[in-house]
């Protein structure tokens, strides 16, 4: 069962188990998204990809927006694809605006 998003952004203990934590953490922050880093993605996901925490990584980078890095087997642009886009009625609360135009 996994655990709801909200507890585990507060409760990151997940990272403690994860692959990741036994390699070289720069391989999970490649410069660019394009040329040679490829090969470090891919590489990045295949340390993902056996990863017994890779949900709970990639549920974490979601409700943090996490733009940079491979977190739970996905790229930054990745994640942009499947995060769910902003609730409008929040969006202009944020802004200061009133929800309903007068």
């Amino acid at each position: 069962m996994s655990m709801p998003a909200a507890a585990r952004v507060l409760s990151a203990d997940w990272a403690a188990r994860g692959t990741r934590r036994y390699g070289d953490p720069d391989l999970f922050f490649p410069i660019t998204s394009s040329g040679p880093a490829l090969l470090q993605i891919a590489q990045a996901k295949a340390v993902c990809a056996r990863c017994p925490v890779r949900i709970d990584c990639l549920g974490y980078a979601l409700e943090t927006g996490q733009d940079a890095g491979v977190w739970g087997g996905t790229t930054a642009e990745e994640r942009r694809e499947i995060r769910p886009p902003a609730h409008p009625m929040s969006s202009a609360a944020s802004r200061g605006q009133d929800e309903f135009p007068a």
